[in-house]
């Protein structure tokens, strides 16, 4: 029960940063630590205490199965993620050139 909790603490954190900062990196970073609250929360998921590979053969003993597809889903959005913080910060990049500055409340000012 307590990595579940420490999940949505480290989502928490996530969040915080994305509401309460107004710096667009630090807002990238905050999205970045709610997605890895996610990944692992995944992850917890599919673990199972005293779990085998989920290879059934006469040489690995029966009992409880780890589930792969819960991890196999977590690659997949690592590299989506990868992805989609590169398109951001791109877009950052992008914005910082044309405004001058990472502030959201100075860009706000700077509308023309």
């Amino acid at each position: 029960m307590i990595p579940f909790v420490l999940c949505f603490v480290l989502f928490m954190v996530g969040l915080f940063g994305v509401i309460m900062l107004r710096n667009l990196i630090k807002i990238v970073i905050g999205l970045s630590i709610m997605e890895y609250s996610v990944y692992l929360f995944l992850i917890l998921i599919g673990y199972i205490d005293g779990g085998t590979v989920p290879i059934i053969s006469e040489c690995f003993e029966q009992g409880p199965y780890v589930d792969p597809l819960p991890q196999a889903l977590v690659l997949t959005a690592i590299v989506i993620g990868l992805a989609t913080k590169a398109l951001m910060l791109s877009v950052a990049i992008r914005l910082y050139k044309h405004y001058g500055t990472f502030d959201i409340r100075e860009m706000n000012k700077l509308k023309g």
